[in-house]
């Protein structure tokens, strides 16, 4: 066997040949989940106009300063005020203007008094609280002035967003758009889940849990069926792939086992190289280019924690890479380890992780064993625990790296 190939030195390799995705001018709803690569400048105001926020009645302060439950204040109504329609009416002493939620608040109102503080009355009303100077009217310019930029480029476009720029009149932005990702499981042994396994088959996971990490990682991801260890099932799938495909993932088929499909066919392509990387678990990697646009394609190992691990340290990046985002790779934090974590010499461990808070500091409790097989130790982890070439063993109490895969933690 020859030298391995250091992490760090294949996510570099990997890296030199991904640009970001080349920007489009895309209607509102498409543009949900990219990235914008341009600062939004708001034209007007907003609100536009000063509005009132409640249904009930613009009035002068000085006229219900003395309102109270048990001496309403009487007053005529000289109009109504509807949503959407120019104020016809100016408030004077004496007077008010029945006016409903986001209706143009009249000249002369200097409050808006809720129905609920009223008798409701339609030709005068009885109103039984005094509101303060202001109250119940939405100023313009409060939320967004003119000018105010109200999103930074590199934001990615989500339902709040989206919100926002409608609000202020946007139909289209300028945005990198999230780059759709195919995922192809490969190996004979594999059903889908659903159906009944034979004598030496196992249920696919692989392509679920790559599809759901390419998602959350940003990209438009398509998981295809499985494919068999045959080679023109395997180059006929890729080549059906490509014309939808920005990065094409397999799973399986890169070791060096006889029918080792992955490796057998795409090293014959001169694009595509193998490597044996120092890390566990995920020692068989492979990348390149396929197919007249030079998609680039990675390749993962086929047990599914490998391939998790790997997509985590290597296709994550990529994505994030297209997208235009940094920083590339998930956040480390350092963390006091519960356990002792034995490691290979020479590799970095990825070890699955649960990572907690406790006295003010991080702690990770290791979790399962090593076994590059075991999809519940990786359901029941929130990070990975790496540990670095040089060190064979953590102690109890000892500090670690802690790659963070989620947020949420105990």
């Amino acid at each position: 066997m020859g030298e391995l190939k250091s992490v760090d030195q294949h996510v570099e390799d990997i890296l030199s040949g991904i640009e970001a995705i080349a920007p489009l001018d895309l209607q509102l709803l498409d543009a949900h989940g990219c990235i914008l690569t341009e600062a939004v400048t708001a034209d007007h105001d907003l609100p536009m106009f000063d509005n009132s926020s409640m249904d009930g009645y613009a009035v002068r302060l000085d006229d219900v300063a003395s309102a109270s439950e048990s001496s309403p204040v009487q007053l005529p109504v000289i109009g109504d005020i509807a949503a959407g329609a120019p104020p016809t009416y100016t408030v004077q002493s004496g007077m008010s203007v029945r006016i409903m939620t986001g209706a143009m608040v009249p000249p002369g109102a200097e409050a808006v008094v809720p129905l609920e503080w009223t008798d409701g009355g339609i030709a005068g009303v009885s109103v039984r609280r005094a509101p303060s100077a202001g109250a119940h009217i939405r100023r313009r310019g409060e939320d967004v002035e003119a000018g105010q930029v109200i999103l930074d480029a590199g934001t990615r476009l989500g339902p709040g967003q989206l919100g926002l720029l409608a609000a202020i009149g946007r139909d289209r932005v300028v945005v990198r758009p999230r780059p759709r990702v195919v995922i192809i499981s490969t190996g004979s042994e594999l059903v889908e889940p659903g159906t009944p396994t034979q004598p030496g088959q196992i249920h696919e996971s692989n392509s679920y849990i790559l599809t759901a990490a390419a998602r959350e990682a940003g990209a438009v991801a398509f998981r295809v069926g499985i494919v068999p260890d045959d080679d023109r099932s395997l180059m006929n799938a890729i080549e059906d792939q490509l014309i939808r495909a920005d990065l094409v993932l397999t799973s399986g088929g890169v070791s060096v086992g006889a029918y080792d499909v992955v490796k057998e066919v795409l090293s014959r392509l001169g694009t595509v190289t193998f490597d044996t990387v120092a890390m566990q678990p995920g020692k068989p990697q492979g990348f390149g280019t396929i197919g007249p646009d030079s998609t680039p394609i990675i390749t993962l190992p086929g047990n599914p924690v490998s391939s998790y691990v790997s997509f985590e340290v290597f296709v994550r990046p990529v994505i994030r890479r297209m997208l235009g985002l940094e920083p590339l790779h998930r956040p480390i934090v350092r963390a006091v380890c519960t356990e002792t974590l034995a490691s290979p010499a020479g590799k970095r461990q990825y070890a699955r992780g649960w990572l907690a808070v406790a006295d003010g500091r991080y702690v990770v409790r290791p979790v399962g064993g090593p076994g590059s097989h075991m999809v519940r130790d990786l359901a029941h982890s929130n990070c990975l625990i790496v540990v670095r070439e040089d060190v064979t063993e953590v102690p109890e109490g000892g500090a670690v790296e802690v790659m963070v895969l989620e947020r949420r933690l105990s």
